[in-house]
This record gives structure tokens, sequence and C-alpha cells, in this order.
């Protein structure tokens, strides 16, 4: 029998006791509707490896003081979110949410879709989210620097009508760019720019290396999982356990699958229900075994009589309302991601890196602010479009699109079909029918998130009209 709200209501109070067993969790706050909350981007300080105190870190907050990880903003699906947002780092920055399909003017693209918030300014959002699921907000303003210093901060957009599950884990998985002496070290290497991208030194999931997390034994467990790293993509794969993938970047999946490898790339996110072992103490880790040396991602520890729940029960989640786009009629929009050397890099407000990779059917985008680059396409409102995706690279790319979802329908290479997403991890030389339904009127970035490509050209916008 399918898990309902009431078969898992019951234990719910022993998931409640599970977030105070293990280590600390992100600091969860809802913001009501009407009433908005403080979201405060400050610079601070982390022990992020060592004995060392990482200085410099960026974070976001929430009141007087914060614990270093951002918070986790918990929303509801159909109810409006609203947050004052405030700048009190010594640079203007911005907030994207991430793979929210909100109004264009609360995206949080700095030229595009508004002004930058300057050091000490604020800015409102409010927007209602129309999709439940796993999200992420960071900044879009010097996002190489930004983001590697640490403003990536997990968004859980809940739903009704979605089972209560055992206990909820919510894992923010990073890298940071740390010296021997738990320092910072430049974010990124030329070389390494211009091919897959320039790796952390230190690998965190909530700001702790290999952190261990409590859950009932014997229960189903929600782990919502979001890659906010600027470059790792990761493969994951479970030890001691068994879970079930029941949503990809935000959307359920109409038939969820046993969880074997699965690949993640940055921006992108992925919801597991993992059937803790039944005898108490007994361990389950999430590794990634992606590269030559593997390492955990997180561990969970079954504490508790055993709940006896049932993998086999859990059916999938309800949709989200993603419009199905008429293939029939679908205009077709040509991208091709390359290589290139032709264009020269210039400066930004929002900080440049001094050098052109790549580029989108050859433009390079010059920097944070749109001008005097046009859209590469002018899409309809309501109309249907395939974006006919083309890497000519050796490289994988995630491929972020703002504002909007698309369906992968086509591919040269083995993928998930048909499936809702703002994120496609583009394989080397693959080619990609993407369909979607131009239904979010504005100016939607799209772009590369291993973001030292994002920064060196591989970035571009449509426009909705």
């Amino acid at each position: 029998m399918p898990i309902s709200r009431r078969t898992l209501l019951k234990g719910s109070t022993l998931a409640a006791a599970a977030y105070g067993t293990g280590l600390a969790l992100p600091l969860v706050r809802r913001a009501l509707a009407g009433a908005p909350a403080e979201l405060i981007a400050y610079e601070g300080s982390a022990r992020l490896s060592g004995d060392a105190a990482t200085m410099r870190t960026m974070s976001y907050r929430q009141g007087e003081a914060g614990d270093g990880v951002p918070p986790v903003l918990r929303m509801r699906k159909g109810e409006e979110f609203a947050a004052r947002f405030i700048n009190e780092l010594k640079e203007p920055t911005t907030v994207h949410w991430h793979g929210m399909r909100i109004a264009n003017a609360m995206d949080g693209v700095p030229e595009l879709t508004q002004g930058y918030v300057y050091p000490g300014d604020s800015f409102d959002y409010r927007f209602t989210p129309p999709d439940a699921g796993t999200f992420w907000y960071h900044p879009h303003c010097n996002t190489l620097e930004q983001i590697g210093r640490g403003l990536t901060g997990m968004i859980v957009v809940e739903n009704p009508e979605d089972p209560v599950f055992d206990a909820e884990i919510v894992l923010n998985l990073r890298d940071w760019r740390l010296g021997g002496d738990g320092q910072f070290i430049d974010q990124f290497k030329p070389r390494d720019a211009a091919r897959g991208g320039t790796y952390g030194t230190v690998r965190t999931t909530n700001w702790l290396q290999a952190p261990v997390y409590d859950a009932p034994a014997g229960g189903l467990v929600r782990v919502r999982i979001a890659a906010t790293d600027v470059t790792r993509i990761y493969r994951l794969a479970l030890q001691g356990g068994a879970a079930k993938v029941v949503a990809l970047d935000g959307n359920p999946l109409e038939a969820p699958f046993p969880l074997d490898l699965y690949d993640v790339g940055p921006g992108q996110r992925i919801d597991l229900v993992l059937r803790m072992p039944d005898g108490e103490g007994e361990i389950v880790t999430l590794g990634n075994v992606k590269g030559s040396t593997p390492w955990t991602v997180a561990s969970f520890r079954a504490v508790g009589s055993s709940l006896k729940r049932e993998l086999g029960d859990v059916a999938a989640l309800p949709a989200n309302p993603v419009a199905v786009a008429d293939l029939k009629s679908a205009e077709i929009i040509p991208m091709e991601f390359t290589a290139t050397a032709e264009h020269g890099a210039k400066p930004s407000i929002c900080g440049s890196l001094g050098y052109t990779f790549w580029a989108i059917n050859r433009v390079a985008w010059p920097g944070d602010a749109s001008d005097p680059v046009a859209p590469l396409a002018e899409l309809k409102l309501g109309k249907s479009y395939i974006f006919r995706m083309a890497n000519r690279t050796p490289h994988a790319h995630p491929i972020h699109l703002h504002g909007m979802s698309f369906r992968a329908v086509a591919s040269n290479q083995p993928r998930l079909l048909g499936h809702p997403t703002d994120t496609i991890l583009l394989e080397p030389d693959e080619t990609a029918d993407l369909a979607l339904v131009a239904d979010n009127p504005g100016a939607w970035v799209f772009h590369c998130h291993i973001i030292e490509h994002q920064k060196t050209g591989m970035t571009s916008y449509v426009r909705v009209t």
C-alpha cells in the first residue's frame, strides 16, 4: 500500500527527535505569507578544516547571529514567500532562487532583472512558489568568489500533499579552495577553467567533513541533496542501505527508481527516500565514487527500535504543474556549446576572471551584465520550443535555465527522458533536444553552472514576450 500522510504521521515525533541527536543541521526557518523575513549576506569565519578557522567566509543569516552554514529556507507551494535581503558584504550582490519558476523581477540577475544590491542596501524579494521540491539560493554577482566563499543555501518548498516521512535531512554539498593553513587560495586556475574547472581542496557537506546524522532505525528518511559547488560533478552511491530516487531537480519522478550510481552536477538536486537499517547503531554511508579517490559525503546512523518501514511502499510524489510542450508545433532553436579564444573579457561591476574560454552559438558572454549582448532567441509567450543543444567539447556542462522548466525528449546518449527539470548535465559530445513551453515572460539567463565556464563565456539568455 502506498505511503500516505496518515501512514507516517506516527513517526513524525521520532523524526523531530532525530534532528537533535545527530550533528547540527543548518538553521531552518520559514517566512510566513505577508511577514518578510530578514536574509542577510555577511562576511565571517568558520572552521572548515583542521584547527584554524577560515577567515573571510561569506554566508547568509536570519537575525543577529549566524552559525556559519546558510539557513535552509522553508516555503510552501502556492503560498507567498517574502524576504528582505540585506547586503552586509563589502561588494554588490543579489539573490537568485535557483530552479524556481517565479516572476522575472525576482530572479536576481544584475542588469537583466534587477539592480545591484550595494553594500548596506536592501532588496525585497516576494514571490509565490508554484512548485514543491528541493531548490537552492545563491548570488548572481561575482559568482565565483561569492559562491566559492560560501554563499549557497538550500530551499525546501513543502507540498501539503506529500507523505510525512520518519525524518528529513538536507545536504548542501560543496568544496572549498583552501591552503594548508586553512585559508582561501585563488578560486581558479586559468588552465583548469579552460577545461573541466578548478576543484576545491576541502570537501564538505553542510560545511562539515563527512558528517554523521542520526535517523530512526527501520525508518524511511527523505534526504534532500543539492550540489552547490562551483565545479565538482558528484557520482553518488550508497553503502550499507538502500534508497529510492523520488525527485530530481525539484520535480518528482513519475516512476521512482533505486539508487545505484547517479551523477549530480553543480546546480542539480536529487531527493532520496532512504530505508534505514533495523539495528541500533548501524550505519549507511552516502559516498562520492567519481574520480580516483572516493570519499564519504555523509553517514546516517540508526537509532531506536526499528520502525520496520518498507521501501517498496514508497510511491511517486505529487507532480508539479509544469506545462508539456507540443512537439509537433515546437520551433527548434539550435544551441552550440563550444570553446573559443576569439573574444576578450570585459570589466564588470560583478567581477571578471579576465579570460574568455567558452561560447554559446559562437558568442561569449562578456560579463555579468547583458549589454551589449542580444538575446539568443525571442520566444512568444505560450508557444512550444525545442532547444537543440550540442556540446562540442570534451567536457561535461551542467546547463541551467532560469525561470522555466524543460524536458529532455531526445539525446544521442543514454539518459532519463521526459522528466521536467531546470538543469541538464550535458555530457561530452552530447546532442539533446530540450522541450519547453515559454510560459514565463521576461529575460531568462541560461548558462553552464561550472562557474568558471559561466564567467568565461558560456552564458546567454532568451526573452519571452
